[in-house]
């Protein structure tokens, strides 16, 4: 029987290319999505076309009750995840004394609830398939490092570094691992910034360019592999050696 795999916020960037690779590995990937179902949905039909197994599922990561029904429903309809990737997220940036409330929470929400919304209905299953299992996190250099104009997004995505390594301690007797990737600069086909601001961030990266979503891709399918069976409770950066 294939593994399955649940990658949220699939319907684009670095988790359509997540999602593509671990179907190529074998997996059958959950194709999550929020309000992008066209987007997902061509996710699957790639996914189906390269002769690969997916299934689409629908929730806000920001609603636990929203996550856990809809989890809940899919595993019990076709059974538990043997990993997960918790990709989605959001940013809403800005200098902290403009800051908005609204804008705090609804980043604190979406990336740093989201650890416990998603992967709370899928652990207990994952430990019940006794076949160990994987746990990726997708946290992010502002996570590890902070980053001027994100102290929401910074503390979001750090928040989830500490939660993956207190779960990975729980979690490895029963022989699954939790690792966070965290990228850097990734061209995901729709950045936003100034000519300036791009030449200023590539000062700070030796490789002189952005990083691409398959070589994310890349770093997850080996961190989702058999292989990577003793890799548990690490960051690992992925930023072209950004200063």
């Amino acid at each position: 029987m294939k593994r399955t795999v649940l990658v949220t916020g699939a319907s684009k960037g670095i988790g359509k290319a997540i999602a593509y690779q671990l179907a190529q590995d074998g997996f059958t990937i959950v194709v999550h999505y929020h309000n992008d179902k066209q987007g997902a949905a061509d996710t699957q039909a790639r996914i189906e076309q390269l002769g690969g197994s997916a299934r689409l599922i629908q929730f806000d990561v920001s609603d636990r009750l929203q996550c856990q029904q809809a989890i809940e429903t899919d595993i019990e309809q076709h059974g538990a995840y043997y990993g997960v990737v918790n990709n989605a997220g959001i940013i809403r940036d800005g200098a902290f004394p403009a800051l908005t409330e609204h804008d705090w929470n609804k980043v604190i929400h979406t990336d740093l609830d989201s650890f416990y919304n998603v992967l709370h209905p899928c652990v207990m299953p994952m430990i019940g398939l006794r076949d160990g299992g994987r746990i990726i996190i997708i946290s992010s250099v502002s996570g590890i490092a902070g980053n001027r104009g994100q102290v929401n997004y910074s503390a979001a995505k750090a928040g989830v570094i500490g939660a993956s390594k207190a779960l990975a301690l729980e979690l490895a007797k029963r022989k699954i691992t939790v690792n966070c990737i965290a990228p850097g600069l990734i061209d995901t086909g729709i950045l936003d910034m100034e000519p300036i601001a791009l030449q200023e961030a590539m000062r700070m990266i030796p490789l002189k360019r952005m990083g691409q979503v398959n070589e994310v891709a890349g770093l997850a399918s080996y961190l989702m592999s058999d292989i990577a069976g003793y890799v548990t409770r690490q960051v690992i950066s992925i930023n072209g050696g950004m200063i």
